[in-house]
């Protein structure tokens, strides 16, 4: 079986410049892609190694489960959510942990 990487999650946008926004200020995400494509605004985020791709467009379903969540991994959890508090995140609970695990849940 040949090898397979995620290249991307590709996410609706109802305020694609504040979901930019959010993932540069709080993430580091560097933009790779921004133009028309398909009909509406698309927008290639780098995040580390993976990438977010927005699309310009409300979501399809406004009911919940369209998308669990996405997975950030990072070297120093307790920075970044200390980072992110200063930036005004607000956290559904403390860092947990999960045997060599450690993860945080914050809301998009």
């Amino acid at each position: 079986m040949p090898t397979a990487n995620l290249h991307h999650t590709h996410l609706f946008s109802s305020d694609i410049d504040a979901t930019v926004d959010w993932w540069r200020r709080m993430l580091g995400a560097e933009l790779a892609f921004d133009d028309m494509f398909g009909g509406a605004r698309n927008v290639f985020l780098r995040v580390g190694s993976g990438r977010l791709h927005l699309y310009d467009q409300p979501p399809r379903d406004q009911g919940k489960g369209t998308v669990h969540h996405l997975g950030v991994q990072t070297d120093d959890l307790a920075a970044l959510v200390a980072h992110m508090e200063s930036g005004g995140v607000e956290f559904r609970a403390p860092s947990r942990e999960f045997g060599t695990w450690r993860y945080v849940m914050v809301e998009a």
